[in-house]
């Protein structure tokens, strides 16, 4: 009960965020950029994703920062084109697909939603967990989620991810085949975690399959534009900021973000929320967005990840722009 009344509480604090605040002009948005890219350009610290080859070979110098704006306006600095691989950052668009088709309440009772406080490929969360929920944002969730989408087969099922990843993104995203297959060929760890959901009546569609369209979904290659953009769509209230598409339906955007506020940079997600008030998601390709519902979304890209798995200059360059445009959902606005 405690654990559902925090993802409610979670939910209640994305929608206080929206109509909050002063209102932001492009000039300033574009200065506070351009300060953080001066400020965190040359920063080191860190390194590139080793267990996925093709991400170790990444260039660790590549950085980009891009704001898609409720209204629509992309502002860009940077590597912002750079196209590099999604990783666990499709895990949120993979989720809208299921809560937009199967409902939030079917996600919530079938794959979990709460925080695991562990990391992102472990086993112990499941083992740990008594009814084997898992959250859709890390890997045994995310690969449970993509097993509960309903589809008449793999290829229909890609079609419908597909699908919607271009919708979120507004250009038909393509997958990176050096890094599909760099990732097949080390995913032996996430199979395993299927077979066990499995186990327990926690997997809903052929694992072999499933794991394979996971595995698609991280290796497509996004760039920060794309990102922002994708993101801007779940601060619009599921409606495509530049496109002006309905991509989801509006209620489903607080629980989305929801799962970000308690799982979106894995064991680390307590202490990002602590010190930013904004849900966000990372991927080990070295991209993170973050949220601002009514607002805004910001994207950044930086290789050089933590211990967690998440960019150590893109959460820095994160933080200070949401400090100075005082976007954090938990302090008092007026």
């Amino acid at each position: 009960m405690k654990k559902r009344l925090l993802f409610l509480l979670a939910a209640m604090l994305l929608c206080r965020g929206l109509g909050y605040g002063q209102k932001l002009t492009e000039k300033h948005i574009r200065e506070v950029m351009q300060q953080a890219y001066n400020q965190f350009k040359n920063s080191s610290g860190g390194a590139n994703a080793s267990y996925i080859p093709y991400l170790a070979n990444i260039d660790p110098e590549l950085y980009g920062i891009a704001i898609c704006t409720s209204d629509g306006k992309v502002l860009e600095l940077g590597d912002t084109k750079y196209e590099f691989g999604i990783e666990s950052i499709s895990k949120v668009f993979v989720l809208a697909l299921a809560m937009q088709q199967r409902g939030a309440k079917a996600v919530e009772d079938s794959i979990g939603v709460n925080a695991t406080g562990m990391p992102f490929n472990s086993v112990m969360a499941v083992e740990l967990n008594p009814q084997r929920a898992v959250n859709p944002l890390v890997n045994a969730g995310a690969m449970a989620t993509n097993s509960f989408i309903r589809a008449p087969g793999s290829a229909a099922k890609w079609a419908l991810i597909d699908d919607m990843m271009a919708k979120f993104a507004s250009r038909r995203l393509s997958v990176i085949q050096q890094l599909y297959a760099s990732e097949t060929a080390t995913n032996l760890h996430n199979r395993a975690i299927a077979w066990l959901l499995y186990s327990y009546g926690r997997f809903y569609d052929d694992i072999s399959e499933s794991v394979d369209l996971y595995t698609r979904a991280c290796s497509y290659g996004s760039s920060t534009r794309d990102l922002a953009i994708m993101a801007g769509t779940l601060a619009n209230s599921g409606v495509n900021p530049v496109t002006k598409e309905k991509v989801i339906d509006a209620v489903l955007c607080p629980r989305i973000l929801a799962t970000m506020i308690t799982e979106g940079l894995y064991d680390d997600t307590g202490a990002w929320v602590y010190h930013t008030g904004v849900p966000a998601k990372s991927g080990v390709g070295g991209g993170i967005i973050a949220v601002v519902p009514g607002k805004m979304a910001i994207a950044v890209f930086a290789p050089p990840l933590d211990k967690s798995g998440n960019s150590i200059k893109a959460q820095k360059t994160l933080q200070y722009i949401i400090d100075e445009l005082k976007l954090n959902l938990l302090l008092p606005h007026g």
